[in-house]
């Protein structure tokens, strides 16, 4: 079953009692927030792993639905040691987040916001570029020891590259949406690891984006939960260790002068407040009006 919250005046209007007794009517348009599942880095041999990208973010008003007909409501899974999986809401879809990697193997995910390239590792030294997406990662400085990663893309900036060979890049800014009815920040990109030395590992983006590890054998963080942010990157120096990406959440809104949905699945929250019927999805499913 949905959790339903209600606040002020607004849930007066749920049941049609705002000074008529006529019956609410279906929406013919609706308001939605769809984010991606983000990255989620591997280690692989040699220096400081690149932060993973977020999840791909859309957002936007006016978007068509029709009464009887259901929509269905995709959320993303975080990678673990991949990239991000596709959120979607009917037609509207938001690619995965690209994985980081570390170097040695000289691979990127590529989806979303795409994922930070890693430092250099036994594969051979080099400085790589950001994972394709939405927002590109950062580059790794991998010709100086001890190595480090690049920051992962966020929905609303590129990843950093690192700064020097003991300071990883910081990951991507996210972006805000108040569609919720809170101001948040989503799709923030994952932070640069770094093997060694007297710096630092890259800091996670605004919007759920993981911090990157520091030191041989060191695990990037997580992305955070439903906000599509980026794992931070990690150094498995040989030993392979996995991060996982923030899954993703969709959000719908439109206002409570309109009738509320006649049924969901997924045991979305709805929450009627500041004039609107909000539904927020952390698992798949679906909603008919």
């Amino acid at each position: 079953m949905p959790t339903i919250v209600t606040r002020g005046v607004a849930s007066a209007r749920a049941f049609g009692f705002a000074g008529s007794s006529a019956p609410l009517v279906a929406p013919t348009s609706v308001e939605y927030l769809v984010v991606a599942g983000g990255g989620g880095h591997i280690t692989g041999s040699g220096g400081g792993g690149g932060g993973s990208g977020a999840g791909g973010y859309k957002t936007a008003t006016g978007l068509s639905v029709t009464a009887g007909t259901p929509i269905t409501v995709t959320v993303g899974a975080g990678g673990n040691g991949s990239n991000g999986s596709n959120s979607s809401f009917g037609s509207v879809v938001c690619g995965g987040g690209g994985y980081g990697r570390q170097s040695g193997d000289g691979i990127n995910g590529s989806a979303g916001s795409g994922g930070g390239v890693s430092g250099s590792g036994s594969g051979g030294a080099y400085n790589g570029s950001g994972g394709v997406g939405s927002t590109n990662g950062g580059n790794g400085i991998g010709v100086i020891s001890p190595y480090s990663g690049g920051g992962g893309g966020g929905a609303g900036a590129n990843g950093s590259n690192a700064p020097s060979a003991d300071t990883g890049g910081a990951g991507g800014i996210g972006l805000q949406s108040s569609i919720s009815g809170t101001a948040t920040y989503y799709a923030g990109g994952g932070g640069g690891g770094v093997r060694a030395g007297s710096g630092a590992a890259g800091a996670g983006g605004l919007g759920g984006g993981g911090n990157g590890g520091f030191g041989a054998g060191s695990v990037g963080a997580n992305g955070t939960a439903n906000t599509g942010g980026g794992s931070g990157g990690g150094v498995g120096d040989g030993v392979t260790l996995t991060a996982q990406g923030g899954s993703g959440v969709i959000i719908i809104r439109y206002a409570d002068t309109f009738a509320p949905a006649t049924s969901t699945t997924g045991s979305p929250t709805i929450t009627v407040s500041g004039g609107y019927r909000i539904y927020r999805w952390t698992g798949s499913g679906s909603i008919t009006f």
